[in-house]
């Protein structure tokens, strides 16, 4: 039903001045400048800072002009409405929260591994299709995404992306999301505790620093809430401080007597994240989540900034080539595949990630005060992740091409010495010198960088190149390369602990379809055993991942982009089909476009991943291939025996099934949305939807705070429902 509209002040301008055309046709014609210095680059290295300022120029454009346009035309949020925040607070998952906090809870749940080593892996194309994937798919489907899922969810007290789908596209295809977004987000998450185990793992600087943001976070929950309610400014101000002591700590402690107290194997690591995630996900979210999450926003943004200040003091030239000839080839040693579908699959978080849909159907909707904060959150901290993305492709891009793959190439290929790894590279037509080679690892104090895969280690070489060049200089190197692997652990971590709490309310919505009493968010048994099952399920899967090498997630490893990229589909669709069935059928293209591009992406990928004839791509040639080798006596790497080798089959057969399996899902979801799209607009009447029924928010917060209608004089009022 159409909600009441909110009155506003009258206009007193003509809305924008000369001042602010001035402004922001400098913006545009700066980023277009930055843009067309890549583009026209030919041969040539040029600055890394011209894509610096090509991001940051279309971020601005797209914040104040696209964005607006969402949230004016299409979502129309309404500030008199309360929220589920405060219709159903209850003190443990639906709590108000000040914007400023939960803008850090949302980047940092929905920030983790992807934005940081997608485009690092994607670098092997070259930069300029990267740059172009990162910042027109953040702008035009990612945000858009994030944003709308987030209204939506909102509207409908914090529902998630599989139980809005069952509710409002059908029992088929609501099944179909349900099994599906669950499935896929148990591998995600399994995936992100595994990288978070591989750079906390032997690092007690890493150990130390990330542990002493739970305490600090749980001072920071109980200080806002009780010592000085509403004192963020003051609350940031001791957390920050008090980070940055544990940042300093930690690298006294890996110098110290106590390093081997905080020097853990990937075992422990595991137990530990696994009891970290089940405690998170059942305290109340003002206590530990919220705080830390917003914490670890501060490091975050902080070291991105810094980043991005070292690439304009130093200048760093980009060594990449804009397209490289694996673009075309799809022979790359980091990953095989042709440019379409494969790099817009690497590069995922930073410009469209279904995951992202996940947490703006879980934690955030029942945490947001004012409907018109949905912009701020939604839209712009994707923004921000995006900006993450360009930066991680900035810091692999100014690293040497020979010792960029390497690092990347797999070790099958490089061999374990410095001279076969030489060789190798120099195959691929590029040069690295066995000493540069050594000389590059004790630089940064590590044994040997040939065939550090997964695209971490590249991003703190890179990292640390960009950041000795301006504080330390090159004796300052090994020093900013073990800061940037603590920095990605913590980066991911809190990924982690708002996934597994978004699983919980996931499973909680699904299981309360059987029996009621376990999907009531008061139900505290009911909070314990789904909490329990969703860490048990990633949990397992990350124990079995630790210690074997092709078991457990590393199984399931292959399919994590197409996955990610497939749960973005889903949530496309069920925008989509909201919009419709609200009567805002003209406006249906701005997720719909976004939709059929990312089908076209997925589909593309997983048909090429099931049936391609190269074993490089294909799951069931590359089965075909090992079996063969099996009948011939022949051992193949990754397998060092016969009993792994009979692994790896099994492992690519599992993949095929599971790729196609997840392909029908969302096939099936996308047909039944169709139908009752088609349904809406040939009915008289709207369809039924469940958004919950207009209740007066008695919230009082400073029109700065929510919307920027008032600063902006708009006549037109916040609540006018288009029907």
């Amino acid at each position: 039903m159409p909600s009441p509209a909110v009155p506003t002040e009258p206009k007193t301008g003509s809305g924008i001045g000369p001042r602010s055309i001035l402004l922001w046709t400098a913006v545009a014609l700066l980023g277009a400048v930055g843009w067309g210095m890549m583009a026209l680059a030919r041969g040539e290295e040029i600055s890394a800072i011209w894509l610096v300022v090509a991001a940051l120029g279309s971020y601005a454009i797209a914040y104040r002009f696209y964005s607006r346009f969402i949230a004016r035309r299409v979502l129309q949020p309404d500030d008199s409405r309360a929220t589920p925040a405060e219709r159903l607070e209850d003190g443990v998952d639906y709590h108000p929260t000040d914007r400023r906090v939960l803008f850090g809870h949302h980047f940092a749940a929905i920030a983790g591994a992807g934005p940081l080593v997608g485009p690092v892996l994607a670098a092997q194309m070259g930069y300029l299709p990267s740059t172009i994937w990162i910042v027109v798919g953040v702008i035009f489907a990612g945000a858009v995404q994030d944003m709308v899922v987030l209204f939506l969810s909102m509207r409908r007290d914090g529902k998630s992306l599989g139980q809005m789908a069952r509710d409002e596209i059908g029992k088929v295809g609501g099944a179909a999301a349900l099994i599906g977004v669950f499935a896929i987000m148990i591998i995600l998450l399994s995936v992100l505790a595994l990288v978070v185990v591989n750079a906390l793992a032997h690092s007690p600087w890493g150990t130390f620093s990330v542990a002493m943001t739970i305490p600090i976070a749980l001072f920071m929950g109980f200080y806002l809430r009780y010592l000085r309610p509403g004192r963020v400014v003051e609350t940031s101000a001791i957390g920050v401080a008090l980070l940055l002591l544990a940042i300093l700590g930690g690298g006294w402690i890996q110098d110290s007597s106590l390093a081997d107290t905080f020097t853990w194997s990937p075992t422990t690591l595991v137990f530990c994240l696994i009891a970290y995630g089940f405690v998170a996900s059942v305290l109340p979210v003002w206590m530990l989540l919220a705080p830390r999450d917003y914490l670890s926003t501060f490091m975050k943004v902080g070291t991105i900034v810094l980043l991005a200040v070292g690439v304009l003091v130093a200048a760093p030239t980009l060594k990449t080539d804009a397209v490289t000839p694996f673009a075309s080839s799809g022979e790359g040693p980091v990953f095989a595949g042709s440019l379409f579908p494969f790099l817009f699959i690497t590069i995922a978080c930073g410009a469209l990630s279904g995951f992202h849909a996940l947490v703006a159907s879980g934690t955030t909707p029942k945490l947001i005060q004012k409907e018109s904060q949905v912009r701020m959150i939604g839209y712009g901290s994707m923004l921000m992740e995006s900006f993450v993305a360009v930066m991680a492709l900035v810091a692999a891009c100014v690293i040497d091409p020979g010792l960029y793959y390497a690092m990347n190439a797999p070790a099958g290929m490089l061999g374990t010495t410095v001279e076969s790894a030489s060789q190798a590279v120099a195959n691929l037509g590029f040069s690295i010198t066995p000493d540069q080679l050594a000389a590059a690892a004790k630089a940064v104090e590590e044994e040997t960088l040939i065939a550090r895969t997964g695209g971490a280690p590249t991003l703190a070489v890179g990292m640390a190149e960009i950041f000795s060049q301006v504080f330390g200089g090159a004796g300052m190197k090994a020093f900013w390369y073990h800061f940037a692997i603590m920095f990605e652990a913590l980066f991911i971590l809190t990924t982690v602990d708002a996934g597994t709490r978004v699983g919980r309310f996931m499973l909680q919505d699904m299981l309360g379809n059987v029996w009621k009493p376990i999907g009531r968010v008061t139900w505290k048994p009911g909070i314990w055993i789904t909490s329990a099952l969703v860490v048990g399920a990633w949990g397992y899967f990350l124990y079995v991942g630790v210690t074997d090498p092709l078991g457990g997630i590393n199984q399931l490893f292959p399919l994590f982009g197409i996955a990610n990229q497939l749960l973005a589909a889903i949530a496309l669709t069920l925008a989509t089909t909201l919009l419709i069935k609200a009567g805002k059928l003209r406006w249906a293209w701005v997720t719909g476009v976004p939709l059929a591009w990312d089908v076209a992406v997925t589909f593309t990928a997983g048909w090429q991943k099931i049936f391609s004839d190269d074993p490089k791509v294909g799951f069931f040639a590359n089965r075909e291939r090992f079996s063969e080798a099996i009948d011939a006596g022949q051992v193949l790497a990754p397998a060092k025996n016969m009993d792994e080798m009979h692994t790896v089959v099994l492992n690519q057969t599992v993949d095929g099934v599971i790729m196609a399996l997840f392909l029908v899902l969302v096939a099936t979801v996308i047909v039944n949305a169709a139908v009752v799209c088609v349904r809406a607009v040939r009915s008289a009447e709207p369809l039924p939807t469940t958004e919950a029924p207009y209740v007066e928010s008695r919230i009082e917060v400073p029109a700065s705070w929510s919307s920027d209608r008032a600063k902006e004089g708009e006549k037109e009022p916040v609540g006018a429902g288009e029907r």
